[in-house]
């Protein structure tokens, strides 16, 4: 007979207890709370995490795929083999109608199945035809982005719609086909991102509703928010905030509550935590429903996801590795259910003219990523697939009673339009951006390639346009890496004036074995900020030869209290500015009244370290580094 459920639990914390204790050198009644407190984590919407689920956290089942609350998905018939949407961005360059459909064509015959259309560069409302020639409408979801023109770029599209010939194969019009005309009026009020006026659109889709079939005027877009730095609580919230203030005006406008909720889709931004973007479009249509339900049209309740991967989770630095956050995005979705998904392009942060990459080499990669996923891992061949996780649907239900908490907030101070009027909305996500900006600087979240093992050797960029001339970039675009690359572009300003990088030496203590960990340690965080770490291999008071301003003294805690004191002598007698410590400076013998001037260790703030050390280096806060006699280390 097995054991009881909480007798196992039980004993699970009893044996994760005495690792804690072991692992921190203490007595198990001396540990400061539970092994599950002191193991849980939290989200940035303060969401705890716990490191183990069991049967205890079981939640009611959410109902199936296509039903009400609509949380494992919105269409219950949705084609398996297919899968979701493989949805590609045309129409940001200048290129001509005849180019940008020669582009769709050949996306849609290596594996696209979805159409996000710019217009405004070469695609215009007068050539749609000519971007759509070949391309049959009824079989794949088309959505426009036309800025203020909105209204005539939608205009265009029925007509073209409406006169393009069926695929010889008819099918029938399901949510994987639904286009949007891609009205997003409220969340781009609060990006700065120029939209058509939502009064005009509430009339549009008012006026041609009827005319609406398997087409939906709102597309409600998350990626203002959480490119601004929102937490996916916020972006859902205020998603949903927008939403129903869209089905206010169109239910005033004379639509039924019905007709309203089926005019709106959502764009939802996804990054590379992996279960927290399954859980978050559970979330997202867990909420909708809700709303629907509460506004009394439960049945039209059913939240249409375009997942579009995070621009602010790209970095400009090592931009290679994008390609992993990305698949790790779209994975997320995928198991989360996403209608359409979109995977920006890996170098999609790095401006237009300077990408190394030709764009048709970006998409396709960023295509394959999906279709690896899709056809070679087969995850969309299971709805919901995560569903009945305990960890899963636990997250999920945490973070729709999250987001419905910022949604009530919203509410209660007036509604959407009144909370982004009053800066409720944007003291929030400044809020939220500054703890995640913040946690970023002291590398609790690492960013691989910019704030962890970063490569000083590659090519620098051009920084005359670096925030400008990014396709979807709005004003309020607060990119994760862009402290940390701000210091590289100071790096590489010297460089390029001087012909060296600034540099510091290390000074290591004792065997390699000793002293390597730390180097090591030292070197990365150095190179973060593009400080080059200059190694001479173990040293000893009468070897000192540091040709820096600053210096880093390496080694164990046994090997400062043997040979630190003397070094530290030496390298004030040979004129060094600046000694530093690796490592805690309470490891420095307490009978020394000599100590190093600070310490480079594990949860300081790097981004003001490292800006501290570079105003050193370059003569201070800005100086010409041509005017600074700094030695530094050849790029």
């Amino acid at each position: 007979m097995s054991e009881p459920l909480d007798a196992l639990y039980e004993k699970w914390s009893a044996s994760a207890a005495q690792v804690l204790a072991k692992s921190k050198r203490v007595d198990v009644e001396q540990l400061a709370g539970t092994p599950a407190e002191l193991l849980a984590v939290r989200t940035r919407d303060d969401l705890v995490i716990d490191p183990l689920y069991t049967r205890r956290d079981e939640t009611p089942e959410p109902g199936l795929p296509g039903s009400f609350p609509f949380v494992r998905g919105a269409d219950a018939t949705r084609d398996v083999v297919q899968g979701w949407r493989v949805t590609e961005r045309h129409g940001d360059d200048a290129q001509g109608a005849s180019e940008v459909n020669e582009a769709i064509l050949d996306a849609f015959n290596s594996g696209a199945s979805g159409l996000w259309l710019h217009v405004g560069n070469g695609v215009t409302s007068d050539n749609l035809a000519d971007v759509f020639t070949g391309v049959y409408l009824d079989l794949i979801p088309v959505t426009l982005d036309a800025g203020a023109d909105g209204v005539v770029a939608a205009q265009a599209f029925l007509d073209v719609k409406a006169a393009s010939a069926d695929a010889p194969r008819s099918v029938t019009p399901t949510v994987a086909t639904i286009a949007s005309l891609g009205f997003s009026p409220l969340t781009a009020a609060y990006s700065g991102r120029i939209d058509v006026d939502d009064v005009e659109a509430t009339a549009f889709a008012a006026k041609t509703v009827s005319a609406l079939n398997g087409v939906r005027a709102f597309r409600l877009d998350g990626t203002d928010f959480a490119t601004a730095g929102a937490t996916d609580a916020q972006e859902l919230g205020y998603l949903v905030a927008a939403g129903l203030a869209h089905v206010r005006d169109l239910v005033g406008a004379g639509l039924t509550e019905s007709e309203a909720l089926r005019q709106i889709t959502f764009a939802v931004s996804i990054d590379d935590d992996q279960f927290g973007v399954t859980a978050k479009l559970r979330a997202m249509r867990k909420v909708w429903s809700r709303v629907a339900q509460v506004i009394g049209a439960p049945d039209d309740g059913a939240a249409v996801i375009h997942a579009v991967t995070d621009l602010s989770m790209l970095t400009q630095r090592d931009p290679w590795v994008n390609m992993l956050r990305t698949t790790v995005a779209a994975f997320g979705a995928g198991v989360g259910g996403a209608d359409q998904v979109t995977v920006l392009g890996y170098d999609a942060a790095i401006p237009i003219a300077q990408r190394t990459s030709k764009a048709s080499f970006s998409r396709r990669i960023a295509r394959n990523t999906q279709l690896l996923l899709l056809e070679e891992s087969n995850i969309g061949r299971v709805l919901d697939p995560a569903g009945g996780s305990w960890f899963v649907e636990s997250l999920t239900a945490d973070l729709a009673q999250a987001a419905w908490s910022v949604l009530q907030n919203v509410e209660r101070a007036g509604g959407y339009r009144k909370a982004l009027a009053d800066n409720i909305i944007a003291d929030a996500i400044a809020a939220a951006r500054a703890t995640r900006d913040e946690d970023v600087a002291h590398r609790r979240t690492s960013v691989t390639g910019v704030n962890e093992f970063p490569n000083l050797g590659e090519r620098p960029l051009d920084r005359a346009a670096v925030t400008t001339d990014l396709e979807l970039a709005t004003p309020r675009l607060a990119r994760v890496a862009q402290a940390f690359e701000e210091l590289r572009d100071r790096s590489d300003a010297v460089l390029a004036t001087t012909g060296v990088r600034p540099s510091i030496e290390l000074v290591p203590l004792g065997t390699v074995a000793e002293h390597n960990g730390r180097t090591t340690f030292v070197a990365n965080l150095l190179a973060a900020g593009g400080i080059a770490a200059i190694n001479p291999g173990p040293v000893t008071a009468q070897s000192v030869a540091v040709q820096t301003p600053i210096a880093v003294i390496c080694g164990t805690k046994a090997r400062y209290a043997e040979e630190g004191p003397a070094v530290l002598a030496a390298l004030r007698a040979n004129g060094i500015q600046k000694v530093l410590l690796a490592g805690p400076l309470k490891e420095w013998p307490e009978s020394e009244s000599d100590k190093p001037d600070g310490s480079l260790r594990v949860g300081i703030d790097a981004v003001s370290t490292l800006t501290d050390l570079l105003d050193q280096l370059t003569g201070s806060h800005g100086a010409d580094p041509a005017e600074s006699n700094v030695a530094g280390a050849s790029a």
